[in-house]
């Protein structure tokens, strides 16, 4: 990696154990010691002339661009005449001096359709106005602050690392951002001055998403001081960030649309990876191959992984976030795969299938894989409009109390089981059965209980249903020819009108068609 920062001279020293000393150096500026880029007058002049015009700007209107407007307007109607301030955060320090590949916060996205590594350090302001003379006859009108494309002629161009065109090209300019999201832009510097406007006693009332930006915090929690009533901050921001959540319970057409597209180009993932499992079975840490060979399709196809691939063989398929995949991948052990790819959009799919490594389910592998079908298949009966979420896990919970009654392994009928109080079911089961999906792989997770977990199901909420059976290889309480087996198969539901679809039904599910499936691929 180039060195990105210049080196500052400082006088040095020695003190009595002749270690040398910089005499006033600040620690947090010695990493620059390693630079070597010029500075001199002569250097500036040449470097920041002769550059030919930039080509005009070719960005059109984004394809979310009405989709995010409805967002933002229905966020309106929640907080009339409040200012809300949704940051996009900023860059993360991976190591020392270099940075993790930016996202933007989720609610960020959500509201302008950014994704990608657009716009690090931008904040989304919805100010608020009188009722109907907002943006779309909404109560607020939203600015987008940024930091814009710097001059060739500035010392940004070219020395600063982070932001620099030099260093990570050209950034969009302000018009580029108007045009594209269709809301207005102003640069970032703006953003103080245009939150703390009408902000004080009797005045607006900001609330801010807490702990995307510690810069954006630090600014508002200045102008808050200005605000007569101060204990209930707190409680505002947390109300933002629910009703932010929330809002995603329902997909809009622009969000299935990518949701389908997040789930066709994991499928074509997975294909990937059966064609590799030769390839991993030769390798040490097969478990890797694995892994890279779906990431490296993630990143040629879509924008990444929409979380940390699980590729986990033989007995690590019962470690539920089994991530370390460093292990072998052998003939005759399942492998089971829970990943996903995130599009551009930053939408995600999340798909497991557990797959024989040569091909062919044993007896006992097949008998543990059909359970889960059939507790998976007894999810999607129940997951239709008017039901509560947590019907779904109830449906597929019923089955694998019968099941693991039926082999003799629960201490109490299947019925005795699945009562609150015991829930023995549980030892081989023990997360649940579905989570909604979307822009985050653990979608609206800061909902309401009442909106989440006993919410109605209703059209155009996406969600997994995941059932599973681990069997750990040192566990007494079953048969040994079950130890070292886990099982889970998960797919992405859209609610429709009348009932469900399964999103990711082109990847095969019952175990004849998953061999069927793998042979062909295997080219058997």
């Amino acid at each position: 990696m180039t060195d990105d920062t210049a080196a500052p001279r400082h006088e040095t020293g020695s003190d009595e154990t002749g270690a040398t000393w910089h005499e006033d150096q600040p620690i947090d500026e010695r990493g620059s010691n390693r630079s070597q880029r010029p500075g001199s007058a002569a250097f500036l002049e040449f470097v920041t002339s002769g550059w030919a015009p930039r080509p005009p700007s070719q960005v059109t209107r984004g394809a979310a661009a009405d989709f995010t407007a409805a967002r933002r307007s229905a966020l309106s109607a929640m907080f009339r005449g409040r200012r809300l301030v949704v940051p996009a955060g900023t860059f993360k320090v991976r190591s020392n001096d270099t940075d993790y590949r930016f996202r933007p916060h989720s609610a960020f996205a959500h509201l302008t359709g950014l994704g990608v590594e657009q716009e690090p350090d931008a904040v989304l302001v919805l100010h608020p106005v009188a009722d109907g003379a907002g943006d779309d006859g909404s109560s607020h009108h939203a600015v987008l602050y940024m930091r814009p494309l710097a001059g060739r002629d500035t010392s940004e161009f070219f020395s600063d690392s982070r932001y620099g065109e030099f260093w990570v090209g050209a950034r969009p300019t302000l018009e580029d951002l108007e045009t594209l999201t269709g809301i207005a832009t102003a640069h970032l510097d703006d953003l103080r001055d245009a939150v703390a406007k009408d902000v004080g006693e009797g005045g607006v009332q900001v609330l801010v998403v807490p702990d995307v930006d510690p810069g954006v915090e630090a600014v508002i929690e200045e102008i808050r001081r200005q605000e007569a009533e101060r204990e209930s901050r707190t409680d505002r921001d947390e109300h933002l960030v629910e009703a932010l959540s929330e809002l995603r319970l329902v997909k809009d057409a622009y969000e299935v649309e990518q949701m389908r597209l997040a789930v066709a180009t994991t499928i074509e993932g997975f294909e990937k990876v059966v064609r590799a499992l030769p390839a991993a079975q030769a390798h040490a840490r097969g478990e890797r191959v694995v892994e890279g060979t779906f990431v490296g399709h993630a990143r040629q196809e879509g924008n990444a992984v929409g979380y940390e691939t699980i590729a986990a063989s033989g007995e690590h398929a019962t470690t539920l976030h089994w991530i370390d995949n460093d292990g072998q991948v052998r003939a005759g052990e399942l492998l089971l795969l829970d990943a996903g790819v995130e599009v551009d959009s930053l939408y995600t799919a999340d798909i497991t299938r557990t797959l024989p490594v040569d091909g062919t389910f044993t007896d006992v592998q097949r008998r543990v894989y059909q359970a889960v079908l059939d507790a998976a298949d007894a999810a999607f009966a129940a997951a239709v409009p008017g039901a509560r979420f947590r019907d779904v896990h109830a449906a597929a919970m019923e089955v694998i109390a019968a099941r693991l009654d039926e082999w003799g392994l629960l201490p109490v009928t299947a019925a005795e089981s699945l009562l609150p109080d015991n829930q023995h079911h549980r030892r081989w089961m023990v997360h649940g059965t579905s989570h909604h999906l979307g822009i985050d792989v653990h979608d609206c997770a800061q909902a309401r209980a009442e909106l989440y977990l006993d919410g109605v199901l209703e059209p155009g909420m996406v969600f997994t249903i995941e059932p599973g059976l681990y069997f750990k290889s040192d566990d007494l309480r079953v048969p040994e020819e079950y130890r070292g087996i886990g099982v889970r198969i998960e797919d992405d539901v859209l609610i429709t009108q009348d009932g469900n679809e399964n999103l990711s039904a082109a990847l095969p599910r019952e175990p004849d068609a998953v061999e069927a499936w793998m042979a062909g691929l295997l080219g058997r």
